[in-house]
């Protein structure tokens, strides 16, 4: 989410909506090291990763064994990453192709917390499964509290749902009190994180969703058509990325959950307030730690995000 508006607008000539900016695991309790001594690809490393700016945040594989962490038990506000658990919730409970009418007390809600939006219409009326990438690929907050509202029903029934499911999961860090991660109040813990993006990345619908750089919805008699793009700037400029979920906050910082494959493996990660400002210090982050856990050198690029693109 961002605490800077945008303007969406639907201009007849283009017909478009374009924003610039998106299982129980069985893991081991990881020791609350610094670093493993030799990165996942084999290649040594006698130190861990340097220039990491996050405030916390952990390196794993699939099974969980941690190759790199810092603060990785502490709970911090999430930001929009809190959006993974919602559409995970939303996914679990099937009807994916649910119609849901966009209201205008969706649009307000958006924009008179100053969120990210996907640009829906009121009266539009998409699919759940459409919604889903309405709020994961732009962050849209628009798209997140209509799902919120038709799966509860009613958000505040809907977010007992996000709890009862993190206690499914074990995630014994992580309390939400919103479906969006707009309250400071929504946190979790680094591993917490990587047992939730995991799960998430279970279901094959949110595996593809998030794998998107970018959506494009065409218009029918039901809704206007619509271009989302992904704020995950590691899709399609880190090889092999894959995921999941941006997120900022003044309170957060910025954030994200991601996951890349190399080869046959397949890494999982999140960093936690990598920079106050979105200034793209996370996807920096990501790449050292992908670099370092694959024992790769692709280029360290900071990703200057757009304005409005490192979404919630």
């Amino acid at each position: 989410m961002s605490t800077s508006r945008r303007s969406h607008r639907w201009t007849p000539a283009a017909g478009t909506f374009v924003l610039a900016s998106a299982i129980l695991l069985s893991w081991p309790a990881a020791t609350p090291v610094q670093a493993s001594p030799s990165p996942v690809g084999g290649v040594a490393a006698a130190h861990p990763p340097r220039d990491i700016a996050a405030h916390a945040g952990e390196l794993a594989t699939l099974s969980g064994k941690q190759l790199w962490g810092r603060r990785q038990y502490t709970k911090r506000p999430i930001a929009s990453i809190t959006k993974v658990m919602t559409a995970l919730v939303v996914v679990r409970s099937g009807h994916l192709d649910r119609l849901i009418r966009i209201t205008a007390a969706d649009e307000r809600y958006a924009i008179d917390h100053n969120e990210t939006t996907a640009g829906l219409v009121p009266g539009d009326v998409l699919t759940a499964r459409q919604l889903l990438y309405a709020m994961l690929l732009p962050s849209g907050a628009d798209a997140a509290i209509a799902l919120a509202k038709s799966f509860g029903p009613g958000w505040r029934a809907f977010v007992r749902k996000m709890n009862a499911t993190a206690r499914k999961l074990r995630l014994s860090g992580t309390h939400f009190t919103n479906f969006d991660g707009l309250l400071r109040t929504d946190v979790s813990t680094p591993r917490n994180l990587l047992m939730l993006g995991r799960a998430a990345m279970t279901k094959p619908l949110i595996a593809r969703v998030v794998g998107h750089k970018r959506y494009r919805l065409t218009g029918t008699r039901r809704h206007h058509r619509y271009l989302w793009l992904n704020t995950n700037l590691l899709l399609g400029r880190y090889p092999g990325a894959i995921g999941i979920k941006t997120g900022w906050t003044t309170a957060a910082g910025e954030c994200l959950l991601f996951e890349a494959t190399e080869g046959k493996r397949t890494l999982i990660g999140v960093v936690l307030d990598s920079a106050p400002t979105k200034t793209g210090a996370i996807f920096a982050d990501a790449t050292r730690l992908l670099n370092w856990g694959f024992g790769v050198h692709h280029a360290v690029t900071r990703f200057t995000p757009s304005a409005g693109n490192l979404a919630g």
